[in-house]
């Protein structure tokens, strides 16, 4: 994945690669929630506002619904999260991404 601009927010990262803007897991919640065994993921088209809940995960030591930092459609989900969920406890935190989103306003992004 091509880094572009990265930002961090509540536990999430942001990744602007020049396309969409993919949104993950920090190691930081990895550490917080433990061994991750249930990810509740948004569909591709599904429109979030700034603030909606976007995820919902089930842990080790915590149940956590993760809120969407930015508002825009939903362009991709990480497909490897429905075969396999152990792929958000993965140590490279990139490999950890959720979904992604388009039509973001880059001023709401900047903003983060």
């Amino acid at each position: 994945m091509k880094k572009t601009c990265l930002k961090k927010k509540d536990n999430l990262w942001i990744l602007f690669n020049g396309v969409e803007y993919v949104i993950g897991l920090t190691k930081e919640a990895q550490d917080d929630l433990g061994k991750i065994t249930f990810a509740s993921v948004p569909k591709v088209g599904q429109t979030f506002a700034q603030g909606d809940t976007l995820v919902e995960l089930e842990a080790e030591k915590a149940v956590n619904e993760y809120l969407s930092p930015l508002t825009g459609v939903v362009s991709s989900v990480n497909e490897k999260i429905d075969k396999d969920v152990d792929v958000l406890n993965d140590e490279d935190e990139l490999n950890a991404w959720m979904i992604s989103l388009k039509n973001v306003d880059v001023a709401q992004f900047d903003a983060l």
